[in-house]
């Protein structure tokens, strides 16, 4: 099979609505290169040319698009490339094909990624772990906004959550993170859920702490539905922002009802940890 990947060049003020409306409409990760062209992604050259369509009957001003077919590429291996063993305070993430012998006292997360995002390589998914570690408590209760791989909920099963539930759209990435949490031995603990998060996390709350790994428009979409999810003083975790956004997203966080208690920036990713005021 052949993929297809649509190139999409904007203004600046225009880029974050897109990226969020080709996420929404594709289902896919979308990526950003370092000149500033969205890449999005789709699975043959018809789904290719409906996107194309789609875009340019949007009517922005200033926005080009293109197509291109993807050199064919085995990511059932792919994927595998360049990952090692990742350490997060007393929790380290390690390949499942890794061999690797804790140190005493050493949290160890097994992990397979295959097509999910999330393996511990990403600066956001760092950041986002970093603060899951310091500031989740044996027996609170995780939501994981967009559970990717299952990397955060697991995590967060293996460093002493009573439960943690993921809420992810993509039905392939549910299945990896079920895996996962088997070969972690938490699926009892861990659970996966295909479903929209800031539709249904309400039926799970309230939770003692909540992480939300996606873009910053989404994050800010999702700040009404996770305050509601948390318990009054609970703690939410926000990633997958650059640093160069976190004025931006400071004032919503604030005016939704949280108070900032710590943020970090991991490879130029940024990530905070906020209270339910």
């Amino acid at each position: 099979m052949t993929w297809w990947a649509i190139d999409v060049s904007s203004p600046t003020d225009e880029r974050e609505s897109l990226a969020a409306w080709l996420v929404t409409r594709t289902g896919q990760a979308v990526e950003e290169r370092d000149d500033g062209i969205l890449v999005s992604f789709a699975l043959n050259e018809s789904a290719a040319d409906t996107l194309v369509a789609e875009l340019s009957s949007l009517g922005r001003g200033g926005v080009t698009v293109s197509r291109r077919p993807i050199a064919e590429v085995d990511w059932a291996n792919k994927w595998r490339e360049g990952l090692g063993p990742r350490s997060f305070g007393r929790l380290t993430v390690v390949p499942s094909w890794f061999e690797y012998r804790p140190r005493p006292g050493e949290v160890t997360l097994v992990l397979d990624p295959e097509s999910a995002f999330g393996s511990g390589e990403h600066g956001s998914t760092r950041a986002a772990l970093q603060l899951l570690e310091r500031h989740m408590a044996p027996g609170d209760f995780v939501l994981d906004f967009g559970s990717g791989s299952g990397i955060l909920s697991i995590g967060a099963a293996l460093l002493g959550a009573s439960r943690a539930v993921g809420l992810e759209q993509d039905a392939e990435s549910v299945e990896v993170s079920q895996r996962n949490a088997l070969a972690n031995r938490v699926a009892e603990r861990a659970l996966f859920f295909e479903a929209d998060a800031g539709q249904f996390a309400i039926l799970f709350a309230p939770a003692n702490l909540v992480v939300s790994n996606i873009l910053r428009s989404v994050n800010i979409a999702l700040l009404p539905e996770i305050w509601r999810a948390l318990h009054p003083g609970g703690i939410a975790i926000f990633s997958g922002m650059e640093a160069t956004e976190a004025p931006e997203f400071r004032a919503p966080l604030v005016a939704a009802g949280f108070e900032i208690v710590e943020e970090i920036i991991d490879a130029g990713w940024w990530a905070v940890a906020a209270r339910r005021t």
